[in-house]
């Protein structure tokens, strides 16, 4: 982690050349700040509107890190760094995970969850809700097919920083992680029959073109979300989070 130092134009300048370098996430606004130290991000600089305000939201909403947050931020002229600034009035930029060590983790058997796979997602807020469902359920991990960027500033956004708490990554239809494929498609069988295991790779299609030919052909069961007749279909999230419920979330651990 990286504090900044200087005036409010020499952190603008180390802002323009960290962002050169492209190797680095933006965080935008404080929960994606706040998830991404959570979880062990590298943040290497953070920039607010007013600092003190910030110090004092983590100190309300997240005292777990708001020591590393009063360290971190410092004030700057964020409307010249971002495109739109978040209500929260804060942005950061962290190191992305090493794609490597995440496709270890996507590989490691046996898997004690799913991983979820986004067959040609378009809608970059979607893609994001999905990494925040699957980091809640404590899913291995979120992959998608196609050319989205599932790490694209938009999706990060929208998945409030969580892709740290997960593994989000890329794949093609012959580097998919190892593991039964479950594709959701309305001809399949009702889920409420099934039991998914968990090493499963849960597929889900797009809302208007549902699984593509070669997933589908890929896919080892079929599985259908119960939905009353005449309704065209779920948003994606909702599909995400039904299904990995009907899987079972996050193992509860006994207090002692």
């Amino acid at each position: 982690m990286t504090e900044l130092h200087g005036s409010a134009d020499d952190i603008a300048q180390q802002w323009r050349e960290a962002v050169g370098r492209g190797d680095l996430v933006l965080l935008d606004g404080f929960h994606a700040l706040k998830h991404a130290l959570r979880f062990g991000a590298d943040v290497r600089l953070a920039v607010a509107e007013d600092p003190e305000g910030v110090r004092a939201l983590a100190a309300e909403l997240a005292p777990d890190v708001a020591a590393q947050v009063a360290r971190l931020v410092r004030g700057g002229g964020l409307r010249e760094l971002v495109a739109r600034v978040h209500p929260t009035g804060v942005a950061a930029l962290a190191v992305r995970p090493d794609r490597a060590e995440g496709r270890a983790r996507l590989d490691r058997q046996p898997r004690t969850a799913p991983v979820v796979v986004l067959d040609n997602p378009r809608n970059l807020g979607n893609v994001g809700a999905v990494v925040r469902l699957a980091a809640g359920f404590g899913a291995t991990g979120v992959v998608t097919r196609g050319d989205l960027d599932p790490w694209h500033p938009n999706v990060v956004r929208a998945g409030a920083g969580l892709h740290y708490a997960t593994t989000v990554d890329r794949v093609g239809i012959d580097t998919l992680p190892a593991g039964p494929l479950y594709a959701l498609d309305p001809e399949g069988q009702d889920i409420r029959a099934l039991t998914l295991p968990d090493d499963a790779l849960l597929a889900f299609g797009s809302e208007r073109h549902g699984i593509s030919p070669e997933l589908r052909e890929r896919a080892d069961h079929l599985v259908a979300l119960p939905m009353r007749p005449q309704v065209s279909s779920y948003n994606l999230a909702t599909s995400v989070a039904m299904t990995l419920f009907h899987w079972g979330g996050p193992r509860v651990t006994p207090q002692e």
